[in-house]
């Protein structure tokens, strides 16, 4: 999780030009691809990025149809076109294409920075209003969920609690009668599974529509972690994983112990959910400035694009049997926290749940 600005991608066939650029960047913290031509770009553009360095002549196609295909493919990143011949018709070219800029080389550092600088912002601006707008969508969802769930706790819960305890009342009478067949049981403790099922969901669901205040205390994470480890090292083994952690000195940091071992249990568990026997489920954990970063990564097949933009919205779910408020409930608590939850792909290929939570309140 190294601490940097943001991704950018270099085209240019000039490979001394780009070893010079990519130190300059380097040097501003920020993560660097390169590309000497138009299909090497593609292929460097499909593990992301946010800003593109695109010079105008490649040798083996043009810089203009090459920005106007990374913007189609990459429509919240930015194009900053590059040309040693600046011309009239190629700068009107550049704005056709959608480029956030045209630079003409050799570009001083400081102008090179300025313009990343502002293309990555315009970047970061993009991804708030979206994720403001998420925001706004789910508090509806949420108000109208409040006002079923007040009915919801009288209506249903009451009535599953009272079958239970007849349930548990039948099975004591049954086992006082002598000669029963052996497999008279079975269909009872069906019905008491589905019935614990049921309430399971139910207080999950409540806790989705009507969370409670957060208390706050210095937590230790490392400790934290290594129970959530303990908890669910029997359905790792069960599912064939390894389950393990690489955990820095973490300092504590003030939370609610409960909801943050709520919130890990249920990244923990979708992973291992996720992931084929043989794979592994890995927390990495390590302090980022003034926040404290929690990885939850899996060898899984990874989340499909289709699905990215609504993992975290309520009865959203990408799995036959889920209830879809598992990940919307870890949402909740983790921006109670004053903290973030995001969605990135795992150096293993798969899965990677980012909890980031401010050291300080």
């Amino acid at each position: 999780m190294p601490d940097r600005r943001g991704v950018v991608l270099l085209v240019d066939d000039n490979a001394a030009l780009v070893d010079n650029l990519a130190e300059i960047l380097g040097e501003a913290r920020y993560v660097v691809r390169r590309a000497g031509g138009v299909v090497a770009a593609g292929a460097e553009a499909a593990k992301g990025f946010d800003v593109a360095l695109v010079d105008l002549r490649l040798p083996d196609g043009d810089g203009i149809e090459l920005a106007r295909a990374l913007r189609a493919n990459a429509p919240d990143a930015q194009v900053i076109l590059l040309t040693g011949h600046a011309s009239t018709e190629s700068a009107a070219a550049a704005v056709r294409a959608g480029a956030f800029a045209y630079l003409v080389k050799p570009t001083p550092p400081g102008d090179l920075l300025l313009t990343v600088e502002q293309a990555l912002h315009h970047v970061r601006l993009v991804e708030e209003r979206r994720e403001l707008g998420h925001r706004a969508l789910r508090a509806e969802k949420l108000a109208a969920v409040g006002t079923l769930a007040a009915g919801l706790s009288h209506e249903i819960k009451n009535p599953l609690n009272a079958a239970a305890l007849q349930l548990t009342v039948l099975e004591r009478r049954l086992k006082r009668l002598p000669n029963l067949p052996p497999d008279i049981f079975e269909p009872l403790v069906l019905v008491q599974s589905e019935i614990k099922r049921l309430a399971a969901f139910l207080d999950e669901f409540l806790q989705f529509a009507r969370p409670r205040e957060s208390s706050s205390a210095p937590v230790d994470v490392a400790q934290l972690i290594g129970q959530v480890i303990e908890l669910l090292r029997p359905q790792a083994v069960a599912a064939q994983l390894t389950l393990e952690a690489d955990l820095g000195a973490l300092p504590s940091l003030p939370a609610d112990a409960a909801r943050l071992r709520q919130s890990l249990v249920n990244l923990v568990l979708n992973a291992i959910e996720a992931t084929p026997a043989g794979g592994a489920v890995r927390l990495v954990a390590a302090v980022e400035g003034d926040h404290l970063s929690v990885c939850v990564d899996d060898s899984g097949p990874g989340v499909p694009a289709a699905a990215r933009d609504r993992i975290f919205d309520a009865f959203f779910t990408t799995k036959d049997s889920g209830n879809g408020l598992g990940l919307s409930l870890v949402h909740s608590i983790v921006q109670q926290h004053g903290g973030t939850l995001t969605l990135e792909t795992s150096p293993a290929g798969g899965a990677r749940f980012q909890v980031r939570l401010p050291l300080r309140p």
